[in-house]
């Protein structure tokens, strides 16, 4: 079982920065793929970013591209997102996920974090 603990969130002006947090407990997660999905009111939750067990390789959504980097500290058992360049239409729920995949346009992890809000104001 990983429990998985997000920090970070809050509001911020368009244009600022943010970055999100995950803490894992439980197991070590330095095996596993880690993710974030967000989830803006009243649209479906989407993935956002991906980073592999030893974070050779990552994947970032290209909504995001350029503006947003997920990185890992193995040893912290973390994960995190830097956000850079927000913008209002950025304003969700942020979810860690252990294991993260979407199929069939439908968001799937082996474990979810309960999520933290990034509210972005013009």
């Amino acid at each position: 079982q990983v429990h998985l603990v997000e920090s970070g969130g809050g509001l911020v002006q368009a244009g600022g920065s943010l970055r999100v947090s995950c803490v894992a407990s439980g197991r070590t997660i330095s095996r596993s793929s880690m993710g974030w999905f967000r989830q803006a009111p009243g649209k479906a939750r989407e993935l956002v970013a991906v980073i592999s067990g030893v974070g050779a390789s990552t994947y970032t959504a290209q909504s995001v591209k350029g503006r947003f980097t997920i990185s890992r500290d193995n040893a912290k058992n973390t994960v995190s997102l830097q956000m850079n360049s927000l913008e209002p239409e950025t304003t969700a729920v942020y979810y860690c996920a252990a294991g993260p995949k979407v199929v069939g346009n439908l968001p799937r992890a082996a474990y979810w974090g309960q999520g933290t809000q990034v509210n972005v104001y013009a």
